[in-house]
């Protein structure tokens, strides 16, 4: 065992502790991933700490690394859902540079053959909500959609804090869905996002009740369905997906925004299943995607196998708060070299503690994903080291 394979890491009571990196993994990736799932990997930016001037305000975007990272998602099989929250749409990433973002993946993907991009369109532009009306929010929404459409990309129509902050209830999210959907040029990706995620979305649907806003959210799409291609719910709860998945009209697909229970939620039951829109692919790519490949041959068991070992760092990623998410998500992608750096837009590296770090660190190597462990040791060594271990 080399000294890069033994590092000193931070333990939850803030207690430094000698680890011995110990991760293998035991699962190769196949030469053609094939999937019988349609998935896709919420991918994050690489911002630019060179060109960053003002953490909180600044775009600044490594575009070369960015994109470079959505090739690698993209060889591995995976589909890319652009300018989500991954990307920290809303939490750093503006409007603006969210378009330049889609226009950059649509035209690279257009070098793969068969490669899916869909990408969010929302309000976020919209940040003051004074006297707000209902047509202003569907404008808003018109604006991007018809942005994404010029540059050829497909949608996914996000939720919206600005319809959140002035609905008076179900009928306004009615209107504005029905509206949108009549218009837009192909079936769209809905995502419900759960407040988890985002606290300005509480009571999204017209109700802070799940099952009332489940019912407001079904009716759009019983109504709208040959312009609903799917569904994302992003709510940690898997009761609540599968209930909904069994209320969907057959040609609507469910897609899993579960974090937490993604493996059980993507292979499904003998009522069906989930596909996948998840910003935990992102992290666990290279397993995603044989484990998938496994699924698609009928090797459940193999499937389970792989992606068993992932879940304890999805769900440590994703704790709460869990609209901090993204700075493990780049963590990862730092310590397997799809990076040079640690920052994020908004200085949000600094939304998590050392001990979080740590802890990502040691359950990555335990599920066999860090890529290269002198890579990963060294870079983690100099974190700590930076924070005084």
């Amino acid at each position: 065992m080399s000294v890069s394979n033994k590092v000193r890491l931070l333990d939850r009571n803030g207690q430094p502790y000698s680890y011995v990196l110990q991760g293998e993994r035991n699962w190769h990736l196949p030469v053609k991933p094939t999937f019988n799932r349609q998935v896709y990997a919420a991918a994050h930016v690489v911002a630019d700490p060179l060109q960053m001037q003002n953490p909180h305000s600044d775009m600044a975007i490594d575009w070369d690394a960015t994109l470079a990272y959505r090739r690698h998602l993209m060889s591995l099989g995976l589909g890319i859902a652009e300018a989500m929250d991954t990307a920290q749409r809303g939490m750093g990433l503006d409007w603006p540079t969210g378009l330049a973002l889609i226009k950059r993946s649509v035209e690279q993907a257009k070098s793969y053959p068969g490669a899916r991009i869909a990408s969010g369109a929302a309000t976020d532009h919209l940040t003051n909500f004074n006297g707000l009306t209902v047509q202003d929010v569907i404008a808003a929404y018109e604006q991007q959609i018809a942005a994404i459409e010029a540059c050829g990309g497909r949608i996914i129509l996000m939720a919206s804090r600005a319809l959140a902050a002035i609905a008076k209830g179900p009928d306004d999210y009615i209107h504005v869905y029905g509206t949108l959907l009549r218009q837009v040029r192909e079936p769209v990706i809905l995502h419900w996002l759960g407040d988890m995620f985002d606290p300005a979305l509480r009571g999204y649907w017209g109700s802070e009740s799940i099952h009332s806003a489940m019912e407001v959210c079904l009716a759009v799409i019983r109504e709208n369905q040959a312009k609903v291609e799917g569904i994302k719910i992003s709510l940690l709860e898997k009761d609540r997906e599968i209930e909904m998945r069994r209320q969907l009209p057959s040609v609507v697909k469910m897609y899993t925004g579960d974090d937490f229970n993604y493996p059980e939620l993507i292979a499904g039951d003998e009522q069906g299943y989930s596909h996948a829109l998840l910003g935990i692919l992102d992290a666990i790519a290279p397993a995603a995607t044989s484990a998938l490949h496994a699924l698609a041959q009928g090797d459940r068991a193999t499937f389970d196998r792989i992606l068993a070992p992932t879940v304890p760092l999805a769900r440590h990623l994703f704790s709460a708060p869990t609209q901090y998410y993204k700075a493990g998500i780049v963590f990862l992608a730092w310590l397997n070299g799809h990076q040079k750096h640690f920052t994020l837009l908004g200085g949000m590296q600094s939304a998590r503690s050392l001990s979080h770090y740590c802890e990502a660190f040691r359950l990555a190597d335990q599920a066999g994903l860090l890529e290269n462990a002198d890579i990963a040791s060294e870079r983690m060594w100099l974190l700590a080291k930076l924070h005084g271990i």
